[in-house]
Order: C-alpha cells, then sequence, then structure tokens
C-alpha cells in the first residue's frame, strides 16, 4: 500500500490536474465549445485515473486491516458518497435540463464568438489607427526636420544680412561725416559769398554816394574863380592839409570802402597768404602744429607791433601837425586823415624785424636751428601792414584774445577738419578772430582736442634755448636787416624811427 501510494504522489497526476483545472479557468471564455469539452474530458480521465489507483490503495489498505477492519468507515462515508453519485434520482434527471444547459452553453459560446469577434474588428481598427498615427507621426517629423533646416537657413541668411547691415551703416556714417565736412566748407563759403556780397553793395552805394559828390565838388569848382589868400596862406603853413579836401560824408564813405577793402585783405592773407607761408614752413618742418603754431603767433606779434607802430607814427603826426593847424576840424580828424593819405610812411620793415624778435623769444614754439622766421617775412610785412591800415578806421579793428587751453567758443572759432569735435577745450589756435569793439565779424580757427589744457602747460613750462643759425641763401625772402640773435631784445623804440 505504501508503495502504490508513493507511486501516486510521485506521479503528480493531482498537480498535473489542478494545473489543468486552472489554465481550463483561465481559458474558458476564450476557448470554443469542443475545445472546453476536450479540456473537461481530459481532467474526467485524469480524474477517473486518480480515483482508480486511490481506490486500489482504499481496497489494500482494507485488506490490511483483516476482515473486519474499516467497516465502520466504509458504511459511515463510502457507501453513502457512493449511494448519491449513483442514486436513480440523478440517472432519472429530465432530459430537458441538459438540453437547457446544452443551449445555454451554445448561446454562451456565440456570446463568446461575437465578443472575440468583436475584440478581434477593435484589434485591427486600432491597428489601423496605430498605422495612421504613425504616417502621421513620421510627416510630423519630416516636417519638423524641414522646418529646422529652413530655420538653419533663415539663421544664417539672418546674419549675413546683418553683416551687411552693419557695413553699410559704417559705410554711411562715413559718408555722412563727409557730408558734414563738405556742408561745413560749402556754409564757410557762403558766409565769405553773403560777406563779399554785402561788401559789394555797401561799394556800390558808395560809389553812387561819391558820384554825386563828385558832382557837386565839380559844380563847386566850376563856380569858384581863383584861391583866396586865406587858402594860399593856410596851404603854405600847413602842407598836410592839401589832402583835406573831402567833406565828412566822403570822409564816413571812404572809411567803409577801406573797411571793406582791410577785410578782403584779411580773408586773403588767410586763405592765400596763409598756405603760402605754410609751404614754405613745411620744406624744414615735418610737425604740421609747429608750422600752424609758429604762423598764428606771427600774426597775433604783427598786429601788436603794427599797433604800436600806429600809435607812435599818431604821436608824432600830432607833433607836427599841431602848431600850423587851422580851421573848424579836430586835430585828430586832420591826423587821422594824414595817416589815411600817407600810410606809405609807415615803416613796415622795422615792424617785420620786431616781430621776428618776438618770434625768437617766444616760449610756445620751436624751430629748427637751420632756418631763420625771416623766411615768412612776406606774410608777416602783410599782416603788418592790414593790421597798421585798420587802426584807422573808426572803430579800429583788432584781434581777440586767444590762450592755449581755453573753453572753445562757437561765435569766435571754427573747428579745424583734424579736431576732436567733442572736446571743450581749445588746443592750439591756427587763425585769429577778427572783432570791431565786443563783436566778432570774421571768425578765426582753432584745434580743439582732449587733454588740451595739460598739452598747453607743459607747453609753457617747456624752455627751450635756440642757437644762432645761418640764414638760407637761396631763394631767401629775408634779406631785410632783421636781427639774428634769439636772446630777448631791448624796449621797442619806435620812436626814434621817425
Amino acid at each position: 500500500m505504501a508503495d502504490s501510494l508513493r507511486r501516486l504522489v510521485n506521479n503528480e497526476c493531482c498537480r498535473m490536474l489542478q494545473e489543468k483545472l486552472e489554465t481550463w479557468y483561465k481559458d474558458y471564455y476564450m476557448n470554443s465549445c469542443d475545445q472546453n469539452l476536450n479540456c473537461c474530458c481530459e481532467i474526467i480521465e485524469l480524474n477517473s485515473r486518480i480515483q482508480g489507483q486511490l481506490f486500489t490503495i482504499f481496497s489494500l489498505t482494507a485488506q490490511e486491516g483483516g476482515h473486519y477492519a474499516g467497516v465502520e468507515t466504509i458504511k459511515s462515508r463510502l457507501l453513502p458518497w457512493l449511494g448519491t453519485c449513483f442514486s436513480n434520482s440523478s440517472i432519472g434527471k429530465p432530459i430537458d435540463n441538459n438540453l437547457s444547459l446544452f443551449q445555454e452553453s451554445l448561446e454562451k459560446d456565440r456570446q463568446l464568438r461575437e465578443l472575440s469577434a468583436t475584440r478581434e474588428r477593435e484589434i485591427q481598427q486600432l491597428d489601423s489607427e496605430l498605422n495612421s498615427t504613425r504616417v502621421q507621426l513620421s510627416m510630423v517629423q519630416q516636417d519638423l526636420a524641414e522646418t529646422e533646416m529652413d530655420l538653419e537657413d533663415t539663421k544664417a541668411k539672418s546674419a549675413t544680412a546683418l553683416l551687411a547691415a552693419e557695413d553699410e551703416i559704417i559705410h554711411l556714417k562715413n559718408q555722412l561725416k563727409s557730408l558734414q565736412a563738405q556742408e561745413e566748407s560749402r556754409q564757410r563759403s557762403l558766409d565769405m559769398i553773403a560777406d563779399y556780397e554785402r561788401q559789394l553793395r555797401t561799394l556800390k552805394d558808395e560809389i553812387a554816394v561819391l558820384s554825386a559828390e563828385k558832382s557837386v565838388l565839380q559844380s563847386r569848382l566850376s563856380r569858384s574863380r581863383s584861391p583866396s589868400p586865406d587858402s594860399q596862406c593856410s596851404r603854405a603853413s600847413s602842407p598836410v592839409q592839401k589832402e583835406m579836401t573831402l567833406s565828412p560824408l566822403a570822409n564816413r564813405l571812404n572809411s567803409v570802402s577801406r573797411k571793406a577793402n582791410l577785410l578782403a585783405r584779411f580773408t586773403d592773407a588767410y586763405t592765400k597768404g596763409r598756405m603760402e607761408a605754410q609751404t614754405l614752413l613745411k620744406r624744414y618742418i615735418d610737425k604740421m602744429e609747429t608750422v600752424q603754431r609758429i604762423i598764428y603767433i606771427a600774426t597775433v606779434e604783427s598786429f601788436h607791433v603794427a599797433k604800436m607802430a600806429f600809435r607812435h607814427f599818431k604821436i608824432r603826426v600830432r607833433k607836427t601837425l599841431t602848431p600850423g593847424h587851422i580851421g573848424t576840424e579836430s586835430i585828430e580828424d586832420v591826423v587821422t586823415d594824414y595817416i589815411i593819405c600817407h600810410l606809405d610812411l609807415y615803416d613796415v620793415q622795422s615792424s617785420v624785424n620786431d616781430v621776428i624778435r618776438a618770434m625768437n623769444v617766444n616760449p610756445k614754439i620751436s624751430f629748427p636751428p637751420e632756418v631763420e622766421f625771416a623766411i615768412i617775412s612776406c606774410f608777416i610785412k602783410e599782416i603788418c601792414c592790414i593790421a597798421f591800415a585798420m587802426q584807422t578806421l573808426d572803430p579800429p579793428l583788432d584781434i581777440a584774445f586767444g590762450a592755449d587751453g581755453e573753453i572753445f567758443n562757437d561765435c569766435k572759432y571754427r573747428r579745424s577738419c583734424d579736431s576732436d569735435f567733442t572736446a571743450p577745450l581749445v588746443f592750439y589756435h591756427v587763425w585769429p578772430a577778427l572783432m570791431e569793439n565786443e563783436n566778432i565779424i570774421m571768425k578765426g580757427e582753432a584745434v580743439t582736442k582732449r587733454g588740451a589744457f595739460w598739452s598747453s602747460v607743459k607747453c609753457v613750462n617747456r624752455s627751450r634755448s635756440r642757437s644762432l643759425s645761418p640764414v638760407p641763401q637761396h631763394g631767401s625772402p629775408c634779406k631785410s636787416g632783421a636781427s639774428r640773435s634769439r636772446s630777448p631784445s631791448p624796449s621797442r623804440d619806435i620812436n626814434a624811427r621817425f
């Protein structure tokens, strides 16, 4: 018996029965009716083999107990079970119950097939939707790739356009600067043209008035037959008064005409004489700043010397004319008219020598030892003549005071082309401004740069020594007797010249 039980345990039929039951339970709704019946039959067959083995073990166990061993157990448990399983009531069940069960099974099988078909259709539909979604996803990915390529192309084009725009902006800025420079030059030309037109109108008015005055004087001259003894005596006693034959109106108009002429000469000195002087100095000096400083200082010193010479000349003329002065006209007007009529008596060469001596001791300019300032004596001479004649006007004309490091004034100066247009201080002056009393009637020119104040301080504090140097012999414009000494000259004895 123990061997039979051991074989039953090792046979694993019970475990296989349990596994088949569980598998059938899981796949019951998925299987067809035939498959379920086959599973049931397999389980019944397996169960019958197990029951056969159990009955064998039951019989062997009962035999081991003897004839009467286990009778009570068989009666109380086995027989009632056998009676229940093989009773007539179980065998005599109506056929209708089996039919209903069969129909129910068929209905469930049909429903199961329908449900399976429905699920298959849903699965197919889901598969089709999944495929379409995959196709759409691939299209979207393709569109995304194309969009990225377009974006990269747009970025490249934008970068190229930006570089082109920056180049164009730089080019336009350069054009704007050149146009601004041209506009400033054109504006200066227009200002000069306006001055010339104003002077031309003034000269035309003067010509008209002088023509009328001329006709009046001619009529008076025709009426006068002979000069009176008083006038003869007056002319004999004062030879200067023969020049004073114009009326006050004529003198006033003559003053306006002379003023316009002097302004034109001063403008020519700036545009032509200054450039010629620069050309001469550039042969010996490479630094443009030094050349422009020399010309500016020469202009300032020329005005200063010419004004001093005019004062002494006027004092001498007054001393000469005062004893023989006769008439209602003031002695000052007589002196001024005499100076106007005798400007050729001005010793301009002496003034040129004084200017050169003053430039030799000026601490703001440095000059090569092989060249003298006398090479620009023609320019200095012209400026001295202009400055001397400007003192005869009423009111006289003078240049404005200028100092390195001063605040730039738009009313007095124009900035040179190489200036820093944002700098507030004057680095050095190129040409002085012309003034009438306190009014600027002609602008000068100045160079503005950053740090102009400190540069001017260093320039003033820097000492220089200048040795004697020979004057260039070939083409030299300075055989004028100018002093060649570079030491400070004594006080100007201008009175001795007269």
